[in-house]
């Protein structure tokens, strides 16, 4: 018998859908950047991720980056300096691997929640990104070589205190790691060379690659008094292990237009 069923034709997206692909390149700079990442159980992250992606893990355990960044002059690459952005970011991601139609298996980061301290990042990240933007209220601070950071967020559902010694140097992972070694650790520092999420309109993963200049993560020795993220929904009865901490400064940042991959 033959079959006469015809393929159905791919889903066409609507406006929203399609501007939330990252449509334009965009350009910033990175005053400093404190990224803390965190080991959990695998069992644990692995539902939050989409179709497409899966953990990037270390023996039996994922990781979420919580990359703390004091960004300038964020704006699309064919604008002026004038019309950037200057905003604090605080972003909560999940260490992914994405295998490619081609073949090609890449790490990347897959967005859980984005804190801001700019109404108009939160308005027009939201429709140009996936990358979930809340209003947050941010202090950041640099004092005597201690860079200190507090986050309040409504409810407060992803409440930070955290503070860092920038002229600390240690040789080690923080006690409890599962890293053996500084070397070990680096895999995991972050942001990695690709942001993922999905399209759930059209069963796609997004690809967005970001291009980085100097980028030599340094260790630092970090004291973390709060960080409410991890006390509620999936993570309430989980005690996250800091994993790794390390800092940056003065990195220009560019961000290519999102790729789009319709998944099989």
């Amino acid at each position: 018998m033959t079959d006469t069923s015809v393929a159905e034709p791919p889903p066409h997206p609507s406006l929203l859908t399609r501007c939330r692909r990252h449509p334009l390149p965009v350009t910033a700079f990175f005053e400093h950047c404190l990224v803390l990442t965190y080991a959990l159980p695998a069992s644990v992250l692995a539902p939050l991720l989409p179709p497409g992606l899966t953990l990037d893990t270390h023996g039996h355990l994922g990781f979420v980056a919580v990359a703390l960044v004091q960004t300038r002059r964020l704006r699309p690459v064919f604008l002026p300096n004038l019309v950037g952005q200057d905003f604090f970011l605080a972003g909560y991601r999940i260490f992914v691997r994405y295998r490619t139609q081609d073949g090609r298996t890449l790490r990347g980061l897959r967005i859980l929640r984005s804190d801001t301290n700019r109404r108009t990042m939160v308005y027009f990240g939201n429709r140009l990104t996936h990358y979930n933007y809340q209003l947050a209220d941010a202090d950041c601070r640099r004092d005597n070589g201690k860079l200190t950071i507090q986050i309040k967020t409504p409810d407060s559902e992803a409440d930070l205190i955290v503070s860092a010694d920038l002229a600390s140097c240690p040789l080690r992972p923080p006690p409890g790691s599962p890293f053996t070694d500084l070397s070990q650790a680096r895999r995991f520092a972050g942001p990695l060379p690709f942001t993922f999420d999905y399209e759930a309109e059209t069963h796609s993963v997004i690809m967005i690659r970001g291009i980085r200049q100097h980028w030599k993560p340094r260790p630092v020795q970090v004291e973390v008094l709060r960080n409410t993220f991890f006390e509620a929904g999936v993570f309430q009865n989980v005690h996250p292990v800091l994993a790794n901490a390390f800092y940056v400064e003065n990195i220009p940042y560019r961000w290519q237009r999102g790729v789009v991959e319709r998944l099989p």
